[in-house]
């Protein structure tokens, strides 16, 4: 858990992610990836120099199978208030709308659970799960599907709704991931939706496995290259420049849409 704990606070720190007095919800969907952002940031408060705490919220879409009880008896052994939230995304998606690409659909209904939930409970920032490997995919898919150079960033504010998106794992492979929640014996829900595995994104994933057998290191030589291009609220010379002009200043804006 120390490289673990040691890359989030870098990354946290980087990009300014958590200020004085911040409730950091985290949404926990049961994967590897949000379960060990939860781990992390309910450790990194103990002895972060900027007090904050945490809360967690999972949505529960419905999917037949599902069970977040474990999930709640993690969140009591880290003493995090826990907050499960119906939906019922299963059934809009797949037996009302029976989308062929299911994805983008949940993704939206899930982001706007999420926002309802925290304007309720009067939270206004989220750490969600995405790591190192998930943002060198989303720069791949992005140009191959769409023709253009881009990413999610560190750290989004969300003007609609006025949240805070903030990725501490940025700096975590994703085998780093697996490692980590495997020796700490971490409970992972698996999701038994029907489109898991099968998506544009497991595509890319496994398109990158291939190419860095033919050229190594590459996603690490994506992943610099999005800090170094820059892409919009990535430049770790920009977070510098703020951070020494603007202590307190909200540096990253985007839409929520």
């Amino acid at each position: 858990m120390q490289q673990i704990l040691s890359l989030v606070r870098r990354c946290v720190e980087d990009y300014n992610m958590i200020e004085e007095g911040d409730v950091v919800a985290i949404g926990v969907s049961g994967g590897k990836d949000s379960v060990l952002t939860l781990a992390a940031l309910a450790k990194l408060r103990e002895f972060y120099p900027r007090r904050f705490s945490v809360a967690a919220l999972t949505i529960d879409s419905g999917t037949p199978g599902m069970d977040f009880s474990p999930i709640a008896r993690l969140c009591g052994e880290l003493d995090v208030p826990y907050h499960l939230i119906p939906v019922p995304i299963y059934e809009i998606v797949f037996e009302h709308r029976k989308e062929k690409n299911p994805c983008s659909l949940c993704a939206r209904l899930r982001r706007g659970a999420l926002s309802t939930e925290m304007n309720r409970l009067g939270l206004t920032k989220i750490a969600l799960g995405h790591h190192y490997d998930d943002a060198v995919e989303t720069m791949v898919m992005s140009l191959f599907l769409e023709g253009r150079i881009g990413c999610f960033q560190p750290v989004t504010f969300l003007d609609r709704s006025g949240v805070t998106q903030i990725r501490p794992l940025l700096y975590v492979q994703e085998r780093e991931v697996k490692g980590a929640v495997r020796r700490l014996g971490l409970p992972v829900v698996k999701n038994p939706c029907p489109a898991n595995g099968s998506t544009k994104r497991e595509e890319i994933k496994e398109l990158l496995l291939q190419l860095e057998k033919q050229f190594p290191q590459l996603k690490k030589k994506i992943f610099g290259a999005i800090q170094r291009y820059p892409l919009y609220g990535w430049s770790l010379e920009e977070q510098q420049r703020q951070a020494e002009s603007f202590p307190h200043f909200e540096r990253q804006t985007g839409s929520s849409s």
